[in-house]
């Protein structure tokens, strides 16, 4: 576990100076985090990085190195430095668990905590979350266009850096990727890894027959060939196909082959083609070579026989929509025992933040797919047994009564007063959780081009709330 403390903009500990300095430090305060817009082209997020998150908290401290290095600086008095060397987080945390589905301008987390410890973790919750809930919707993506065939996150060495390339990997899988070629992330994270062999391997010996048999010969539970080194058609595949027939005789069944060039969608009809006439309809074919979500939806269009998908640098990079674009926002404060909303007003009106301590409520119909997300108060409740009528909270025409539904709140508690009491399942749950989130959608949320915008609403009390607040700053 690493201390990050340090990993922090240098305007937090100014800003954790000056509520010092102005003995506002330990106010109250809770700050909400989510999104403006997600994946290019998604209506959805599936969110990630919640584990890191609490790995981070657990271990936040100032080191003596790290105070050495602030005092260098001469921007922060000795009491100061005092104070942060027995900062520890105190307040509380709730969040959406990792693999929800969520939605822009709802809180993924909520935080409330003294000010000074609110504003220090801003940066480092932003950096996790944002990184994996993009790639883990990145992945989700991928999947959907793989309807119902395997992808394999193949990304690390077209990362940026190591941490990206294995928590990147992390939120893949997340996402629906089944296994991952990044070793450390299968160490770390107990999730599968895939892997075969490159071109090089068949160019480091006489010929490529030879470099098949010595694979088979070393792998023969497991034997999957690279068959494009050469010429695909007129000798990958055939020497594939030999070797093949070898291992059978000595009683092992190959894996399948490997394309990585070429036009994948004719060069895998072909190969299924020939692998079955040689007897082997069981053996995989897997396919790489620069694919995204796109391309994999039309190479199923065109009837391509691919199985497996290897998915690189457009996954690991989230190629398209390099970031999220999550910000971390003050709500509310609590000044003399109250707490009183916040708001941000800005000219763009998607800047526009919503006031109070709020959490967020998913409706249901009687059939179990998700029809909206409400945000509310804390302390709002629904009574299913009565309808309950939401509004679009910018066209307030478009309104809605629903009378058989059912709700779930999506924020659960991470931290209370400082002490964790949350326990993250193993990273295979949480794929399992987020596939049974995406079912909740209907198809039209989930296409991959102009999808339909899902409805994120306002409750009564907060939608008046943010107008009077409104009305307050446009009469100053």
């Amino acid at each position: 576990m690493r201390n990050l403390t340090m990993m922090t903009d240098l305007y937090q500990l100014t800003m954790m100076y000056g509520y010092y300095n102005t003995n506002t430090h330990l106010r109250q305060a809770v700050f909400d985090l989510y999104f403006r817009r997600p994946n290019v082209n998604s209506a959805y997020a599936i969110a990630a990085g919640l584990e890191q998150v609490m790995d981070y908290i657990e271990n936040l401290h100032f080191s003596e190195e790290d105070l050495g290095y602030l005092k260098s600086l001469n921007l922060f008095s000795r009491e100061f430095l005092d104070l942060l060397r027995e900062l520890r987080f105190t307040g509380d945390i709730y969040a959406v668990p990792e693999g929800t589905v969520v939605f822009p301008n709802e809180p993924m987390v909520r935080v409330k905590a003294p000010l000074m410890e609110a504003q220090l973790i801003e940066t480092a919750l932003l950096n996790m979350i944002n990184h994996q809930t993009l790639i883990a919707t990145k992945a989700s993506r991928v999947v959907i266009a793989a309807q119902g065939s395997s992808v394999l996150e193949f990304g690390l060495r077209r990362a940026q850096g190591p941490d990206a390339g294995i928590y990147g990997a992390r939120a893949a899988i997340i996402g629906g990727c089944s296994a991952t070629s990044n070793v450390l992330t299968g160490q770390l994270f107990g999730i599968p890894v895939k892997g075969t062999h490159s071109h090089s391997w068949v160019m480091s010996f006489p010929d490529e027959l030879s470099a098949f048999r010595a694979y088979a010969d070393a792998f023969p539970d497991s034997c999957l060939l690279l068959v494009d080194t050469y010429n695909t058609l007129k000798s990958g595949l055939p020497n594939a196909i030999t070797v093949f027939k070898e291992l059978r005789d000595k009683g092992y069944e190959p894996l399948g082959i490997r394309l990585d060039s070429g036009d994948l969608a004719y060069l895998s009809k072909k190969a299924r083609s020939m692998m079955d006439e040689a007897g082997f309809p069981d053996a995989k074919i897997v396919a790489s070579n620069d694919l995204d979500e796109e391309l994999i939806w039309d190479l199923k269009a065109q009837g391509a026989k691919i199985d497996i998908f290897g998915v690189g640098t457009s996954l690991i990079t989230s190629r398209g929509c390099p970031a999220l674009g999550g910000v971390y926002k003050m709500s509310a404060e609590e000044i003399n025992g109250e707490m009183v909303p916040r708001i941000k007003i800005s000219e763009n009106p998607d800047k526009i933040t919503n006031p109070g301590y709020k959490k967020v409520v998913r409706i249901y119909n009687g059939g179990g797919k998700a029809i909206a997300d409400l945000i509310m108060l804390e302390h709002e409740q629904i009574d299913t047994k009565k309808p309950l009528t939401i509004f679009d909270p910018v066209d307030t025409w478009k309104r809605m009564t629903l009378r058989k539904y059912s709700i779930k709140e999506l924020l659960v508690p991470i931290y209370q007063n400082g002490h964790r009491v949350y326990e993250s399942p193993g990273l295979m749950e949480i794929q399992a959780y987020a596939m049974n989130e995406l079912d909740t959608l209907w198809d039209e949320y989930k296409r991959l081009k102009n999808p339909h915008v899902f409805k994120v609403d306002l409750s009564q009390q907060l939608y008046d709330m943010k107008q009077r607040l409104l009305e307050e700053y446009a009469q100053k």
